[in-house]
């Protein structure tokens, strides 16, 4: 179970994923050694991990939502395979074990191979459908709002009054081909120390540090955060599929970004053009948002609501010791 210690620790991280312990145990008014006892506890039983990912506009990567549909032992030896993939993250078992969610990352020249070679080979799949993802609402760099209401307004203030170094040679543009290693290093462990990513890299520490800061001052990379939702009390999660007129398209995904119990929305391609995941206290609780506050939201004229079983793999490159984490 997390206290309140805990909960703010998680919305600290979502705010500042490489704050130091000191400086948020100095916001939290705890000590350092405290900090770095409830994030190591909170990293062995709730799967809490700090990334560093980049953005999938500034890397030139396409992202598709896969949605496929198998028998249920076929479903989870997939959703399995799926999640050891360099390609893919959040990878859900939703619709009773028979339905699978995942999010596939491509680029220009890689061909799409699991879209257009690995998906249709594989037996005992019965669909496929693939949605493109046209705009993020919520998402990304846009993080989870459910999971950041612990600390108060001063306290946000003061994380955020003190702001990682910037570079001052200007902002970088993007990425290029030397920064790979770099990722890779902060897609293992988004708050790995400059020391661990030089041996990562070949790089120096110094050229670790001026690089990570350029990044971050484009915006070409952003940390998120994985944690096992029922930690936190949210122990039901569904899809909810959405058609809305495109006139309307727009309004309806940033009213639906406004809503704490949305963790993702976004507009994409298909017939249900805008997608979403609801992740709420219970049942009852989701009921009472589709039927309170989604209902009351004008221009949506359907819906398909698909609760969500398990999250096989989140943000993070897989990691044998994650996979199979409820909702």
């Amino acid at each position: 179970m997390v206290d309140a210690i805990d909960r703010a620790l998680v919305h600290a991280l979502q705010l500042d994923g490489r704050a130091p312990y000191s400086r948020i145990g100095e916001v939290l008014g705890v000590s350092t050694q405290t900090v770095a006892r409830r994030f190591n506890r909170l990293r062995a039983e709730a799967g809490l991990r700090v990334i560093g990912l980049p953005d999938p506009q500034v890397a030139g990567r396409s992202q598709w939502l896969l949605r496929l549909t198998a028998a249920p032992h076929a479903a989870q030896d997939l959703a399995g395979a799926l999640s050891r993939r360099s390609d893919t993250s959040w990878i859900k078992l939703a619709s009773g074990g028979t339905e699978i969610v995942a999010i596939v990352h491509t680029t220009q020249t890689d061909g799409n191979p699991l879209l257009l070679h690995d998906i249709p080979r594989t037996a005992g799949i019965t669909s496929v459908s693939a949605h493109y993802l046209l705009h993020l609402y919520v998402g990304g760099p846009t993080a989870w709002r459910g999971r950041a209401k612990s600390l108060t307004a001063a306290q946000e203030s003061a994380l955020r009054s003190f702001p990682p170094t910037r570079a001052s040679t200007g902002s970088v543009r993007g990425l290029n081909a030397g920064d790979g290693k770099l990722l890779a290093g902060l897609a293992a462990d988004g708050r790995a120390t400059h020391a661990d990513l030089a041996v990562r890299t070949g790089w120096s520490a110094a050229t670790v540090a001026r690089r990570m800061e350029e990044l971050q001052q484009s915006g070409a990379i952003y940390f998120d955060v994985d944690i096992d939702p029922v930690a936190l009390g949210f122990t039901t999660s569904a899809m909810l599929w959405l058609s809305v007129p495109p006139a309307h398209l727009d309004a309806v995904g940033r009213a639906l970004a406004e809503h704490d119990e949305l963790g993702f929305v976004a507009a994409t391609t298909g017939r249900s053009n805008l997608v979403a995941q609801a992740v709420c206290a219970s049942p009852n609780a989701l009921h009472t948002y589709l039927t309170e506050r989604v209902g009351a939201i004008e221009h949506i004229t359907a819906i398909e609501t698909v609760p969500v079983l398990r999250t096989v793999k989140a943000a993070a490159p897989f990691s044998a010791g994650l996979v199979g984490l409820p909702v």
